[in-house]
């Protein structure tokens, strides 16, 4: 192997493997040392270096020049070229692993090959990728040879080759195709906020305007909703809310929930929660078929909600202030403050920040200590009494229904969506919150 040779190996596999000359050069010159090993022994100090311009190789042996046509017999020369094929593989893989690194969290356009279990792998130039079944949107189903696009989730090193994981149920995945698919939002006029994503059902989607001439939420639509409709399409076929987004929480929190009407909107910040009012009719659609509208909205707004009615909302405000008064070393006044800051649980007050209730009761830190311990053995109470209740319930229900008879229950009560109700009132988790339920309820 001459140095013409060398430079003419070198310039190849830069150009077909898309590996730097310079690890090619060190390739070389680490099979030549391990060959010179092999020949001169491995005590022996050898160095090797090839002139990038010429590819000329000098070296040295020890305290002698190293003679390349000495150390390359044949023995040398397989155990040259097994190290070089090596390093070359190692190197083809970091490219790749370089090249596609860039496409995390980016959609890419790859060949369904074929169908293994619960993994699905897709060709992509040189590379297979894998979609696991859990990352596949559900109901939906891949032959070989159609094209897909996904987004590239993980890249890592497997071996001499590299593993490329793809996902279609992620919400960036909503995201980067409304990116593709709206001019205003790849141009930076229209901004996405937030995404909350449930995939193969619906997606909640907020946006934003920089330009006061440009509608948002329309110009994602599109005219007669034919720029959305190829993003269904792409998410086989799953429903899409676009709403506005707004700094006010109260107000996103409304256009959240959408399509439901909102009466008020309650923040509590202490617990980080927000309860929604609405009247009768607009429960079961602020909910959503198994709470999935709340969901959505609780993940899009950043807020946890919980939706009830203004009645709903007097009577557990009333058990509240009951059950708060009932424990010992708590006044009525600070119940009182307690109920106001949204706190309607012994659940919520048994994780109570102990600086915030002893800042409202003016308590010692053995009586706050106290107060939360009795809120924890309560609340334990509760969740075992509702155990049981819950039990006692369904086998009445078994002995009572007339043989071949339904329930009529079809899943868990959508109107669940707070949590189990718990003495003194149904509790509920959320981050932040601003108004009192006293003085807004006032």
């Amino acid at each position: 192997m001459n140095a013409n040779e060398i430079l003419r190996i070198v310039d190849s596999l830069h150009r077909d493997k898309n590996i730097d000359k310079d690890v090619v050069f060190r390739a070389i010159e680490s099979a030549i040392v391990t060959a010179a090993r092999k020949h001169f022994g491995e005590e022996v100090e050898i160095e090797c270096l090839i002139d990038r311009t010429t590819g000329q190789i000098s070296g040295r042996c020890g305290d002698r020049l190293l003679d390349y046509e000495e150390v390359v017999g044949r023995i040398g020369a397989q155990t040259a070229k097994q190290v070089i094929i090596q390093k070359v593989r190692e190197a083809e893989r970091d490219a790749l692993i370089k090249e596609f690194s860039e496409y995390i969290d980016e959609i890419i356009t790859g060949t369904i090959h074929r169908n293994e279990g619960r993994v699905t792998t897709v060709t992509l130039g040189s590379v297979e990728a894998i979609l696991p079944r859990s990352e596949q949107i559900p109901g939906e189903k891949h032959e070989p040879n159609e094209r897909i696009r996904a987004l590239v989730t993980e890249v890592k090193p497997s071996g001499n080759r590299i593993k490329v994981v793809l996902s279609r149920t992620r919400p960036k995945m909503v995201q980067r195709l409304f990116e593709q698919e709206i001019p205003e939002i790849a141009e930076g006029v229209i901004v996405i906020k937030s995404v909350a994503r449930e995939p193969g059902h619906r997606s909640k989607i907020a946006v934003t305007s920089i330009d006061s001439h440009v509608d948002s939420v329309g110009a994602c639509v599109g005219v007669r909703g034919n720029r959305i409709k190829s993003i269904i399409e792409e998410l086989n076929g799953e429903r899409i809310d676009i709403v506005p987004f707004d700094d006010d929480p109260q107000t996103m929190i409304r256009n959240a929930l959408k399509p439901a009407e909102v009466e008020e909107v309650i923040l509590c910040r202490m617990l980080g929660r927000a309860i929604v009012l609405v009247v009768e009719d607009q429960l079961s659609l602020a909910i959503g078929k198994w709470g999935q509208n709340v969901r959505l909205a609780s993940k899009l707004s950043g807020w946890d909600i919980e939706i009830m009615t203004q009645a709903e909302l007097e009577r557990q405000i009333e058990k509240a202030v009951v059950g708060f008064s009932a424990i010992e070393g708590v006044s009525d006044d600070l119940a009182n403050k307690l109920v106001g800051e949204g706190y309607l649980s012994y659940d919520d007050l048994s994780v109570i920040e102990p600086t915030d209730l002893q800042a409202m009761g003016q308590l010692t830190d053995e009586q706050v200590d106290q107060i939360v311990a009795q809120a924890e053995l309560l609340a334990e109470q509760a969740e075992e009494a509702k155990k049981t209740e819950e039990t006692q319930r369904q086998a009445t229900d078994l002995t009572t229904r007339p043989r071949g008879e339904s329930d009529g229950r079809a899943g868990p009560n959508p109107q669940a969506n707070g949590g189990a109700e718990t003495q003194p009132a149904a509790t509920g988790h959320a981050e932040g919150g601003e108004s009192s339920l006293v003085d807004e309820t006032s």
